[in-house]
This record gives C-alpha cells, sequence and structure tokens, in this order.
C-alpha cells in the first residue's frame, strides 16, 4: 500500500511541476508580447499587467487607487486561468480568439467573459496567446475603457 502511495504523491508532484513551468511560460509569452506601455506586478493576488497611473491617473473606476488593469494570470487549483478585460470589453477581440483557438487547438475553449481557463499545461497554446497579448495597445485599451465603463457626466 505505500508503494502506490508514494506513485500517487510522484504523480501528483510531477502534474505540479508541469503545471508551474507552464504557468511561468505564459506569463512570459504574454509579457514579451506586450505593446509598450503596460507594466507588470500584482494586482488583486495576481501576476497581472496594467496600465500605470502615469498614463490612466483615474485608474481603475471601481477602485481609482489601482492601476488600470489589463491581463491577469492565475494558477488555480485545477487551471491556470488568464483574464483578459480587452476580451470582456471588445466583441470582436472575443470573436477573433474564439476562432483563432479553434484552429489552433483540438480542445473545447474553457471561457467566461474575460477569463479563460487551462485545465490542462499542455494545451495551452502558447502563440496564441501572445498574439492575443499584441492585439491591443495601451492608447486601444484605454479608449476602449473610457468609451464602455467610465460613467458619463
Amino acid at each position: 500500500m505505500k508503494t502506490s502511495v508514494t506513485k500517487a504523491k510522484n504523480v501528483n508532484s510531477s502534474d505540479e511541476e508541469l503545471k508551474k513551468k507552464a504557468f511561468e511560460e505564459l506569463k512570459n509569452t504574454i509579457q514579451k508580447n506586450l505593446p509598450k506601455g503596460f507594466e507588470a506586478g500584482v494586482q488583486f493576488g495576481m501576476d497581472s499587467y496594467f496600465v500605470p497611473h502615469s498614463l490612466y491617473p483615474d485608474g481603475y473606476h471601481c477602485q481609482p487607487n489601482v492601476a488600470l488593469p489589463f491581463i491577469s494570470v492565475a494558477m488555480q487549483k485545477n487551471f491556470i486561468a488568464v483574464y483578459h478585460m480587452g476580451i470582456y470589453a471588445d466583441p470582436l477581440l472575443m470573436d477573433w480568439f474564439v476562432k483563432e483557438y479553434a484552429k489552433t487547438t483540438a480542445g473545447k475553449l474553457d471561457m467566461g467573459k474575460s477569463c479563460i481557463r487551462f485545465k490542462k499545461p499542455n494545451d495551452i497554446p502558447f502563440e496564441l496567446m501572445g498574439k492575443l497579448a499584441k492585439k491591443m495597445t495601451v492608447k486601444d485599451w484605454i479608449a476602449l475603457y473610457v468609451k464602455n465603463y467610465k460613467k458619463k457626466k
């Protein structure tokens, strides 16, 4: 019985290492492909890429003291998640991503409004995620955000 428990721990350990490596590769892919102007840091407990207050002083409408979020990446218990605010705000970008995902991968897309979930680290389409990160500049994101979310005075 001890042998099977040890094997199960080893399998879980190697799965966790694979997940960590994929998470780091995903973060690096996004950061390498982001247009100039976005900054990296931690927001809401996740590795994030955002518009700094120096470029958009108003910050996030829900919490103005927080820089404007753009992309966040989190390693959850059962999946790796990418939260992309641009996909949430731009239906054309969402359509593009869904179509490209279908062309790129054999698996089914697991996605919410802004959250893309990857349950298997080997199924992450790194090249596509890099293309997605490139699709929107800081200027484009600020303009879309202001148009969609800032309260009209």
